[in-house]
This record gives C-alpha cells, sequence and structure tokens, in this order.
C-alpha cells in the first residue's frame, strides 16, 4: 500500500481560490492530500488593524490543529511577508517547528528560494494590493538585489474581492507585465485565480511565471519527498525547478 502524504496548508478565512486550486494540482498524485485550517484574515492594508491579523499566536492556535491530523509539512498559503519583511516569515515556520514537530514552509519563503535557484535579478509583478502595500513588497525585494520591471496591482484591501477578479484581467495584466521583459514574473497573492492559466501564460510570453499558491506547494511536496515533476500543466515551476 502507497504511504499517504498529507499537507498541511495554513488558510486566510476569506480565501475562496487556494483549496479548489490546490486540490486541483493534486488530481495526479493520488496519494497525496491537502488539509486546510483557517485563521482570520479579511483585508490586506498597512493599518495596525490589519496588520494585527497576523499575530503568530492565531497562526499558531491553526498550525496545531492541523498537527492533530498528523499532516507531513505545514505551508503558510499567504504573503504577507511580502509586506511585512521576510523574517516574519523564518520565524513563524520556526515557531511552528517548535510547536509542532512539524517542518513549515510559506508561499514567499518557496517564491524566494525559487528566484534564488533560478538566477533572477529582475522580476514583474501582478498582485490585487493596495499602493503601499505594493511598494512595501517592492522594496524588501529590492533589499534582496532582486529589481522590480513591471508591476501592475489593482488597488484593492478587501482579501475576498481579490478572488472576484476575472480570469482574463488577471491573465491581461500578466502579458502587460511580460512586456517589460522581466527575469520572470510574481503573482502574489493567494486568493487569485489565475493559477489554472499559468503554463498557456508562459507559453505566450516566454517568461517563467510563478504563483504563490503554486510556488507553497511545491515546497511542500518537496519537504515531503514526493517528485514535483508528476504535478504537469500548471507551469514550468513544477518541472524545471
Amino acid at each position: 500500500m502507497t504511504k499517504r502524504v498529507l499537507l498541511g496548508q495554513l488558510t486566510p478565512s476569506s480565501n475562496t481560490a487556494l483549496e479548489p486550486i490546490t486540490a486541483a494540482m493534486l488530481a495526479e498524485l493520488p496519494e497525496v492530500s491537502a488539509h486546510f485550517s483557517r485563521f482570520k484574515v479579511t483585508e490586506i492594508a498597512l493599518s495596525s488593524t490589519s496588520l494585527a491579523q497576523f499575530d503568530t499566536s492565531e497562526i499558531l492556535r491553526a498550525a496545531e490543529l492541523l498537527a492533530h491530523a498528523r499532516v507531513d509539512v505545514i505551508g503558510w498559503n499567504g504573503t504577507s511577508s511580502g509586506w511585512l519583511g521576510f523574517e516574519t516569515d523564518l520565524r513563524l515556520c520556526e515557531q511552528i517547528t517548535a510547536a509542532t514537530g512539524i517542518p513549515a514552509t510559506t508561499s514567499m519563503l518557496a517564491l524566494n528560494e525559487i528566484l534564488t535557484t533560478t538566477g533572477v535579478k529582475t522580476l514583474g509583478y501582478v498582485t490585487p494590493y493596495l499602493d503601499e502595500v505594493q511598494a512595501k513588497i517592492v522594496k524588501n525585494y529590492a533589499e534582496l538585489g532582486i529589481a522590480c520591471r513591471g508591476d501592475r496591482h489593482l488597488g484593492l484591501r478587501d482579501n475576498f474581492s481579490f478572488s472576484e477578479v476575472p480570469v482574463a484581467q488577471l491573465e491581461q495584466m500578466t502579458r502587460e507585465v511580460a512586456g517589460d521583459k522581466p527575469d520572470a514574473i510574481a503573482i502574489i497573492c493567494t486568493n487569485l485565480r489565475v493559477a489554472p492559466s499559468v503554463a498557456m501564460l508562459e507559453r505566450e510570453t516566454g517568461l517563467p511565471v510563478y504563483d504563490t499558491i503554486a510556488t507553497v506547494l511545491w515546497k511542500c511536496l518537496k519537504l515531503a519527498g514526493v517528485d514535483t515533476k508528476r504535478v504537469k500543466q500548471w507551469g514550468s515551476l513544477f518541472q524545471n525547478v
């Protein structure tokens, strides 16, 4: 009997995109399943109220519930360290593992590993975020030595609304960013429904496109010892990185 592989995913409470997309990505891996635990996230902004949503006590409580399911790995399927600072994800993963004994990763730490591995020096951005949130993300990547080359964002703050953005609009934003010729494009937000379009967008633009729902799943599979090349039709990430 093939051993089951159980992937734990920490999920923003108002997110409706990442669960069905993650399940679809795993459809050809019958022994692998994703299991979700939510904590409150309803808006993305730089106000004290919005930032307080990412208090680690709430996240750790959700992680401990996943540990009851004896998952092999825990992924924070969210992008908050993009504006909070990547060190917040490093600390969070350390705390999750200390509390549960389970290895942990995040969408953004996985993205950063991918960008380092593939030698990306210029990055294009597609996000739904407010100007000030986007500026923080661009600044944090600049500090890693990755320059912004192409940026489209929507100025939204309500987290649920991100999942209502038409896929065709997100595809067009990605094409426009590709026109600035970055080394790669990052679609940063785990409540956008454009991940199924990534392979098509890569063929059109000739550029790697990294969606943050995909990045955390990629790393979770690697931590669990699963060959990512078995995830087909979801872009170059799973086949080439």
